[in-house]
């Protein structure tokens, strides 16, 4: 009788972890390149909103899709193994849509674009080292020309693989302005945990200091 009840309490304990603590999430995409490759699994802090704390510039989120925005994108039905994961926190939840970007604006900060770049955070170019390399800090056509300012509670998401990636800038006519509302918000990604070769932290870069 012992095994099974210690199975019982291991399962409890990890989908404990995965709903308040930390869970594992897998990239769908190249749009967070080189920062993050197609199917590497980042583990998101999840506990740190609880005591009131928001994300800020620069910090990788990952987030539920807030206005439709993969409509379109084929979703494959996860076998019986990936929704095993998705319940213990190894992978997400069978049937929950997700995104995963970087901050660059929080409620009050004005981003804009023009041109190519660089893009400019309250007025000021960001040096963006992690944007993919040969592409351009912003992009010279319709939904890469803007000047926003970010509403109390949302954040303005892009990716870094600035030319492949669907974010806020194409978005903003979603009935939200490309918005990402904080209630969406899932957590913050911290490390790339898997596959090993791919290991790393994932800190806020310098550039943003400059914006305290």
């Amino acid at each position: 009788m012992e095994y099974p009840l210690l199975a019982v309490v291991a399962l409890v304990l990890a989908f404990l972890i995965k709903t308040f603590l930390v869970q594992a999430f897998l990239i769908p995409s190249g749009s967070m390149q080189n920062t993050l490759q197609k199917d590497d699994r980042v583990l998101v802090d999840k506990l740190t909103p609880w005591f009131g704390s928001e994300p800020d510039r620069g910090e990788v989120v990952v987030f539920k899709d807030p206005a439709d925005w993969l409509a379109g994108h084929p979703v494959t039905p996860p076998t019986t193994v990936q929704k095993a994961l998705g319940f213990v926190g190894l992978m997400p939840a069978a049937g929950e849509q997700h995104l995963i970007k970087r901050v660059i604006g929080v409620a009050g900060d004005t981003v804009e674009c023009e041109g190519t770049g660089p893009l400019k955070l309250n007025g000021r170019p960001l040096d963006e080292p992690y944007v993919y390399a040969g592409n351009t800090p912003c992009s010279d056509d319709e939904g890469g020309r803007f000047k926003v300012t970010v509403p109390a509670g949302h954040l303005w998401v892009m990716g870094d693989h600035r030319q492949a990636s669907q974010d806020s800038r194409y978005h903003q006519d979603d009935g939200r302005g490309g918005m990402v509302p904080l209630t969406d918000v899932v957590g913050r990604a911290v490390v790339v945990a898997w596959p090993l070769p791919n290991w790393s932290t994932l800190p806020v870069p310098d550039t943003f200091d400059a914006q305290d």
